[in-house]
C-alpha cells in the first residue's frame, strides 16, 4: 500500500536530503549497501534477544531504503542496475531480519513459533516473485494490503512490545497471504483479458499461401534440419 501510493511522494519530500547526500559524493548504491549492512545487523540483534536495539536498527534500515531512492532521483542516476540491486538487497534484508526473529523465537519455551516467522518470510518472498514475474510478462502487480513497508512497520511494533510479537506475526502472515491472493487475481485478470488467437488464425500466420512461398518454406525447413544434424 505504501509503495504503491505514498513512496513517490515521500521520496520527493526527501529531495533536499538526497541532494545533500549527492553533493557529499554518496550514491544511491552506497545507501542501498549501507541499508543492507544495517538489516544484517538488525537480524543479528534480534536473534541475540536485543529487541530494542533491533527496533532502532530496523527504523534506520527503513530510512535508508527511502534515502536511496531520493539520492537516485536527485542525481538523476536511476538505472536498471540500481533497481536490481535495490530489489535484491530488500529480499536479503527480509531474510536476515525475519530469520533473526525466527532464531529468537526458537529459544522460547514454545520454540515452534519460529516457523511462524519463516512462514511470513516465505509469503513475503511469494508476493515479491509475483510482482517480478508479472512485470516480466508485461503485467502490473504492484500494490496490495501488506507490502514491505507495512510488514516492517508491524514488525517494529512487535519488537517494541515483545509480548505482542507472536500476535503481530500472525497478523503479518494473514495479511501477506491476502496480498499474494490480491496480486494473483489482478494478474490473472490482466492475462485473461488478452485473448490468444484462435487455432485457425495461428495456422494462417505460418501456412504457406502460394506455391512459391511453399517452396521457400520447405527450403528453410530443410536448412534448419541440416544445421541441427551437423556434428
Amino acid at each position: 500500500m505504501f509503495d504503491g501510493r505514498f513512496r513517490q511522494g515521500v521520496e520527493r519530500g526527501l529531495g533536499p536530503v538526497g541532494s545533500t547526500l549527492r553533493r557529499l559524493g554518496i550514491t544511491a548504491d552506497h545507501v542501498t549497501a549501507t541499508g543492507l549492512v544495517v538489516s544484517v545487523a538488525t537480524g543479528l540483534a534480534v536473534a541475540a534477544g536485543w529487541l530494542i536495539v533491533g527496533l532502532f536498527l530496523l527504523i534506520l534500515s527503513g530510512a535508508l531504503d527511502l534515502f536511496d531512492g531520493a539520492v537516485a532521483k536527485a542525481s538523476k542516476t536511476s538505472t536498471p542496475r540500481g533497481a536490481f540491486f535495490d530489489s535484491v538487497s530488500d529480499r536479503v534484508s527480509d531474510a536476515f531480519v525475519l530469520g533473526g526473529v525466527a532464531w529468537y523465537l526458537a529459544g522460547w519455551k514454545h520454540g515452534h513459533y519460529a516457523v511462524l516467522a519463516l512462514a511470513v518470510l516465505a509469503a513475503s518472498m511469494l508476493i515479491s516473485y509475483e510482482r517480478a514475474r508479472a512485470e516480466a510478462l508485461g503485467y502490473q502487480a504492484r500494490g496490495g494490503l501488506m507490502e514491505r513497508a507495512e510488514r516492517m512497520f508491524l514488525l517494529g511494533v512487535g519488537l517494541a512490545f515483545g509480548v505482542v510479537l507472536v500476535p503481530v506475526l500472525w497478523i503479518m502472515l494473514v495479511l501477506t497471504v491476502f496480498t499474494a491472493v490480491q496480486r494473483f487475481v489482478r494478474v490473472w485478470r490482466q492475462a485473461s483479458a488478452a485473448v490468444p488467437p484462435r487455432p485457425s488464425a495461428r495456422w494462417r500466420t505460418w501456412r504457406p499461401l502460394s506455391d512459391g512461398d511453399e517452396g521457400s518454406w520447405r527450403a528453410r525447413r530443410a536448412e534448419r534440419r541440416r544445421v541441427r544434424t551437423r556434428p
